[in-house]
C-alpha cells in the first residue's frame, strides 16, 4: 500500500517542479477561480479615465480627432488641475486634414501645435512594440529608455528577464520628440485568451523600455534609479526608488483586478471640452485619455470580466504601482507547490494504507477544502497566490491510486479468506464423512455418491424459472459440498440397529428415524462451542440434515413439513437419498435396477417428492446411472 502512494506522490511533485502546458493551463484557470472567490480591494481614487466614447464622438466629429482638438483636450486637463496626463492612443501618422479641418493637407502645422502642447503639459504618450519577425522598424520612433540596473544570479547570467521586442508602432517624430516621457502599451493574453499580467519592462535594439504604467508611476512620484534583481526564472523584483515591485521571470506585473469593467471613474471627452466635468473631477487627478467607443476601443478578457476595455488595464497596474498592492507568487514558489503536494499526496497515502480508503476520502475532502480556503485567504489577505492545484492533483491521483490498490489487496485477502474458508468446509466435511465410514463403510459410500448426483440434480433444476434465483452457480458448489453430511447423524445410531441387515423392527426404525436430529443437534453444538451464529454454510448443512426425510405431502420425519415448507435443499437431496438407497445399497433390501428406481421416483411424484425436483431429475437420470455404475474410486472423487 505504502508502495503504491509513492508514485502518485513523485508525480505529484514533478508537475509541480516541470508544470507541463497542460499544468499551467489548469493552473491559470484554478488563478481565476481563486481571484473571483477573494474580495476585491478598491481603488486609490487618483486616476481617472478620459473616455472618448460615442457620444464624444457623435458631438465632436468622427475618430480621429484633428490633431487641434486633441490639444483643446490636453489643455483642458491640465486647466482642470490633473496631477498627469497619459495617451492610451497613438498618433502613428500626420493629420491629413489641415489645421482648421477644411479638407486641405497640411504637412506639419497641426503636428506642431500639438507638439508644443505636448512639451508644455508633459504629458506621457504611449506606443505598441511588436515580436513578430518582419514587423515594422522601429528605427524613425522617438522612444525613451530608461537606464535599468539588472541584477542576475551568478548561474542566470544568459537568460533574459524580459521579452525583445522586433519593432515598434510609434507616435510620429514630431510628437515622439515633444513627449518628454512614454511608454509602451502591450499586455498581451495568456494562450487561453484571459489577460491575467501585464509588462512592465521589455527590451528593443539592446535599450530597456519601461511600459506606460511604469512611466506615469515614476513620472507621478519622481521614481527613479530603477534596477530589476532577478532571484529565479520565474520571479524577479523591480525597484523604483523605494517601491519593491514583485514580477515573475519576464517582468510581467499578476494585476491586482479592482473588479469588473468600469470599476475606475470615467468622464466623457466630450464633457472635459465643454467644460461640464466638475471642477473636482480632475482636479489631482492621473488622467488617461482613451476610447472605448464601438469600432475603436481594445477589448480583453480578465478573471472577473470579458469586455475589459485596454485602457482601464493601464489604469488597474498604475492602481496597483500607487497602492503598492501586488499580486505575486512567492519567489520559491515552485518548491512550496513541491512540498504541499508531497505532504498533501503523503497523508493520503498513509491515511488510505492504515486506516482505510474512507479515512482516505475525509481526509482528501479536507485538504483539498483547505489548499482552496488558504489559497483564497492568502489572495486577499496577503496578495500572495499559492496555488491549490499541485495538492489537489496529488491528493486525487494519490486517493485513486491507493484505493485501488487498496481495492486490490482487500480482494486478494478476500480471495484467500475464501480459498481458506473452502478448504476448512472440505476439511469438515471430509472429517465428518470419515467419522461416518469408521461406523458404516457403506454409508460413507452412499454420501459420497450423493455429492456427484446432488450437483447434477441442481444444476438441472437450476433451469427452472422458480428455482432459477436460489440456485445460484455458489449456492449449487456448497449444497453439492455439504450433501455427504445428510446422514451425520447415523453416528449417534447404536450399530446393532446400523448394521442390521433387514427390516427393522418398529422400535428399531423408530431410533433409526431419529438420526436426523441428531445431524442437526451435532451443528448446533459446534456453532455453540465455536460462537458462529447465522453462518450461511452451517445453515444449508443443517436444512440438509434435518429435512432430508421430509415428505412433499407432509408424512415425513422429523417435522412432516408439506409442500414449499420444505427447504429446497431437503428436497432436492429427497430424490437423491431414495435413488442411491434403493438403486446402490443392498443392506436393507436388495438393489433395483435402474428403471425400476427411476419409475418409484416417479411414482412418487407430488407425494413424496417436489414433482418440479421429479422432473428435473428425469432430465439427469442417465447420468445418475452412469455414476452409480462407475468404479469406487471414480465415485469417491469430489466434482472439480
Amino acid at each position: 500500500m505504502l508502495l503504491s502512494g509513492i508514485v502518485p506522490v513523485l508525480f505529484a511533485a514533478i508537475l509541480a517542479t516541470y508544470r507541463p502546458p497542460f499544468f499551467e493551463r489548469l493552473d491559470d484557470v484554478t488563478y481565476d477561480v481563486i481571484v473571483r472567490s477573494s474580495a476585491t480591494r478598491p481603488t486609490a481614487g487618483r486616476v481617472v479615465i478620459v473616455d472618448i466614447d460615442e457620444r464624444s464622438l457623435s458631438e465632436v466629429g468622427q475618430w480621429p480627432w484633428r490633431r487641434d482638438v486633441m490639444g483643446r483636450l490636453i489643455t483642458a486637463l491640465g486647466t482642470a488641475g490633473a496631477s498627469a496626463i497619459a495617451i492610451d492612443v497613438m498618433f502613428a501618422e500626420p493629420d491629413r486634414r489641415g489645421g482648421a479641418g477644411d479638407g486641405e493637407v497640411s504637412d506639419s502645422a497641426p503636428d506642431r501645435a500639438l507638439a508644443d502642447v505636448l512639451r508644455a503639459s508633459g504629458v506621457v504618450l504611449g506606443y505598441g512594440l511588436t515580436f513578430d519577425p518582419g514587423g515594422p522598424n522601429a528605427r524613425r520612433c522617438i522612444l525613451h529608455p530608461i537606464p535599468v540596473a539588472v541584477v542576475q544570479p551568478p548561474d542566470a547570467q544568459d537568460a533574459e528577464p524580459f521579452f525583445h521586442a522586433t519593432g515598434a508602432v510609434c507616435n510620429i517624430p514630431v510628437l515622439g520628440a515633444a513627449a518628454s516621457r512614454s511608454g509602451f502599451l502591450n499586455a498581451a493574453p495568456d494562450t487561453d485568451g484571459i489577460l491575467r499580467r501585464a509588462p512592465l519592462l521589455a527590451g528593443l535594439g539592446g535599450r530597456i523600455y519601461p511600459s506606460l504604467a511604469h512611466t506615469v508611476y515614476a513620472a507621478t512620484t519622481g521614481a527613479r534609479d530603477p534596477a530589476l534583481r532577478v532571484s529565479t526564472v520565474n520571479a524577479a523584483t523591480l525597484t523604483v526608488g523605494d517601491l519593491a515591485v514583485p514580477l515573475d521571470g519576464k517582468s510581467n506585473l499578476l494585476l491586482a483586478f479592482r473588479g469588473k469593467k468600469r470599476t475606475f471613474p470615467y468622464v466623457a471627452a466630450v464633457d472635459v471640452l465643454n467644460g461640464t466635468a466638475g471642477s473636482d473631477a480632475l482636479r489631482g487627478k492621473i488622467v488617461l485619455v482613451g476610447t472605448t467607443a464601438l469600432g475603436t476601443r481594445e477589448v480583453v478578457a480578465t478573471p472577473l470580466d470579458t469586455q475589459f476595455v485596454g485602457v482601464e488595464v493601464q489604469a488597474t497596474a498604475i492602481d496597483n504601482l500607487l497602492q503598492r498592492d501586488f499580486v505575486h507568487r512567492p519567489a520559491l514558489g515552485s518548491a512550496l507547490d513541491v512540498l504541499i503536494a508531497v505532504f498533501a499526496a503523503g497523508a493520503v497515502a498513509l491515511l488510505v494504507a492504515y486506516s482505510g480508503v474512507t479515512a482516505g476520502l475525509l481526509a482528501a475532502g479536507g485538504l483539498i477544502l483547505v489548499s482552496c480556503w488558504g489559497s483564497t485567504w492568502l489572495l486577499g489577505s496577503q496578495r500572495v497566490f499559492v496555488s491549490p492545484l499541485p495538492p489537489l492533483v496529488g491528493v486525487a491521483i494519490t486517493l485513486a491510486v491507493t484505493t485501488l490498490a487498496r481495492f486490490t489487496v482487500e480482494r486478494s485477502r478476500a480471495a484467500r479468506a475464501s480459498f481458506e474458508k473452502t478448504a476448512a468446509q472440505r476439511l469438515m466435511v471430509q472429517a465428518l464423512l470419515s467419522l461416518t465410514e469408521v461406523r458404516d463403510a457403506e454409508t460413507g459410500r452412499h454420501s459420497l455418491r450423493t455429492q456427484q448426483y446432488t450437483r447434477l440434480l441442481a444444476d438441472a433444476l437450476s433451469t427452472h424459472p422458480r428455482f432459477r434465483d436460489y440456485l445460484t452457480g455458489d449456492r449449487i458448489d456448497l449444497l453439492s459440498r455439504l450433501a455427504p453430511l445428510h446422514d451425520i447423524g447415523k453416528v449417534g445410531i447404536p450399530d446393532a440397529i446400523l448394521n442390521k441387515p433387514g427390516r427393522l423392527t418398529p422400535e428399531e426404525a423408530a431410533e433409526m428415524r431419529r438420526h436426523p436430529e441428531l445431524g442437526r443437534e451435532v451443528i448446533i453444538r459446534a456453532e455453540s462451542r465455536v460462537g458462529v451464529r447465522d453462518d450461511v454454510t452451517l445453515q444449508m448443512a443443517k436444512d440438509i440434515v434435518y429435512t432430508h426425510h421430509e415428505r412433499w405431502d407432509g408424512t415425513g420425519y422429523p417435522r412432516g413439513l408439506r409442500g414449499t415448507d420444505i427447504p429446497v435443499e431437503g428436497r432436492i437431496m429427497a430424490v437423491v437419498d431414495v435413488y442411491d438407497a434403493a438403486h446402490a445399497r443392498s443392506l436393507y433390501h436388495p438393489c433395483l435396477p435402474h428403471e425400476e428406481t427411476v419409475k418409484l421416483i416417479t411414482q412418487g411424484r407430488e407425494t413424496h417428492f417436489d414433482p418440479d425436483v421429479v422432473d428435473a431429475f428425469l432430465t439427469v437420470s442417465k447420468a445418475f446411472e452412469d455414476i452409480s455404475s462407475s468404479p469406487l474410486e471414480r465415485a469417491a472423487a469430489p466434482p472439480a
